[in-house]
């Protein structure tokens, strides 16, 4: 097969979080490695660059205004890393104890239930966390057949016709809600967690499926949590700053496209001229994506997406004296309490360099689906809330040296039942029409770090191959 060049070429990525930077930074690279004709323009509507990973580093400590870690679980962090050149600025997490707040109190969960390693069912059992009734009912795992059903259905049906009632609300639904800020009686088991689907499937009991296979609440199979030792917007940093030959566009929103009759597409702004390329890469949410389209009518069958409204608050504090939680690195909340937020987490005990010594950084997330109003609420009005449920849940009883609230609206997709047909179906209505663009990005096929980097990535490589390869001889 002959490789039959086409004159240069154009691509337009727009949306500059981590899919968009991913993307622009492959098709960079693959294109010089290969001698392409190829121009890539970025396109972003805020005047940043980095999406929901944005760093504050402020006297001494880093702070993490959007996600704090990842788990590399398919390795594609550490390769974008290591072809950046920073890999060996990765980090892993300190281990300690994770805790979930029943009413007001923490109860210690069994490490290996959510960090890995083999499943015992000693810590299970003598844990305070369910009544002799509840860890009965969950035991029935061991002998319940598995479904004839092979339709999705929502997390919390999956989990509560396995593991009984209890074990949902004090430690599946808050250890999910608290990292995804969705509702489990929504959302997939097949899209958001399909080795649970799939072990059910292979070994009829998820306990001895989980025993085997060492798969946890966690999931993914990665050891640890990772990041970078100063913050995560070290990787933004390090792509734009290797995006040296692209042209990067900022405060430049895309209202709608269009495709023309050579097959390129053209893309209209909100306060410049059409640009005109060959190709697309589109990183935005899906609900902007289908606004941009609404004119061609190609999503009309597609419902919008369900986004969490959630903020992050991180606050720091002069070291308590306190033993009690000198091991903690982290608590989820469960619905039977009386908190608003939804987790908290020790940053320095779970990072080495995130704070100066004596001091104390908290990170705590409020907001979930169904209660986005909170996220509404003035920065004093969020910090007293914090505060408050701090005081109730650990003792906390002193004012912060500061404290940095940022609000994410719509910022967690929900992939609710049927995700997976429905993103069928937008392949079968998009590509007809827009055979030279992609949707990618969180909205998609994965919500984290790792899976917008394989998503960026594999729709760089994939348009190069098209564009260059399309025609032959």
């Amino acid at each position: 097969m002959m490789r039959v060049t086409l004159g240069r070429q154009k691509v337009a990525v727009v949306g500059g979080g981590i899919t968009g930077l991913t993307a622009a930074y492959y098709l960079q690279k693959n294109a010089q490695l290969n001698n392409l004709p190829l121009d890539v323009v970025l396109i972003e509507s805020s005047l940043r660059l980095g999406g929901k990973i944005e760093t504050l580093r402020k006297d001494q400590f880093i702070i993490e205004r959007g996600p704090e870690s990842f788990l590399d679980y398919n390795g594609s962090v550490r390769g974008l890393a290591k072809d950046l050149g920073i890999d060996q600025q990765m980090v892993s997490n300190n281990e300690g104890q994770t805790y979930v707040a029943v009413g007001s109190q923490l109860y210690p969960i069994p490490a290996n239930l959510i960090f890995g390693g083999p499943l015992e069912v000693t810590p299970f059992i003598t844990s305070g966390l369910f009544s002799l009734s509840g860890k009965i009912r969950a035991a029935g795992d061991l002998l319940l057949p598995k479904t004839k059903d092979q339709e999705d259905e929502p997390i919390g049906d999956f989990f509560r016709r396995r593991f009984g009632k209890e074990v949902v609300e004090n430690l599946v639904e808050p250890v999910l809600a608290g990292t995804f800020a969705g509702d489990i009686d929504h959302l997939s088991i097949k899209s958001m967690f399909p080795q649970f689907y799939q072990l059910e499937k292979q070994y009829r009991s998820l306990i001895v499926g989980m025993k085997k296979s060492g798969e946890t609440l966690k999931s993914g199979h990665a050891e640890s949590y990772q990041s970078f030792q100063n913050g995560l917007g070290t990787l933004v940093e390090a792509l734009e700053e290797e995006l040296s030959s692209i042209s990067i566009l900022k405060g430049l929103k895309v209202e709608s496209m269009d495709t023309l009759n050579d097959g390129s597409v053209q893309l209209f702004f909100n306060n410049m001229a059409p640009i005109k390329c060959d190709a697309v890469i589109m990183t935005t949410p899906f609900n902007a994506a289908k606004d941009i389209l609404d004119l061609s009518g190609v999503l009309d069958p597609l419902p919008k997406m369900q986004y969490a409204t959630i903020a992050t608050v991180n606050m720091a504090f002069n070291q308590q004296e306190t033993e009690k939680y000198k091991e903690a690195m982290n608590f989820f909340v469960s619905r039977n309490s009386d908190l608003a937020i939804t987790t908290c987490t020790w940053c320095n005990h779970k990072w080495n360099n995130v704070a100066p010594d004596g001091f104390d950084l908290l990170r705590v997330y409020i907001g979930r689906v169904g209660d986005e109003t909170i996220v509404e609420l003035s920065d004093s009005d969020i910090e007293k809330t914090v505060l408050s449920d701090l005081k109730k849940a650990i003792g906390l009883d002193q004012a912060p040296l500061f404290t940095v609230v940022s609000r994410w609206k719509e910022a967690m997709p929900q992939y609710t039942v049927g995700h997976e047909e429905r993103m069928d179906l937008l392949r079968e209505q998009l590509y007809p029409d827009f055979p030279n663009v992609k949707l990618v990005g969180s909205s998609y096929e994965g919500i984290s770090v790792p899976d917008c980097v394989s998503q960026g990535k594999k729709a760089a490589e994939e348009m190069l191959k098209e564009i260059f390869e399309m025609q032959v001889s």
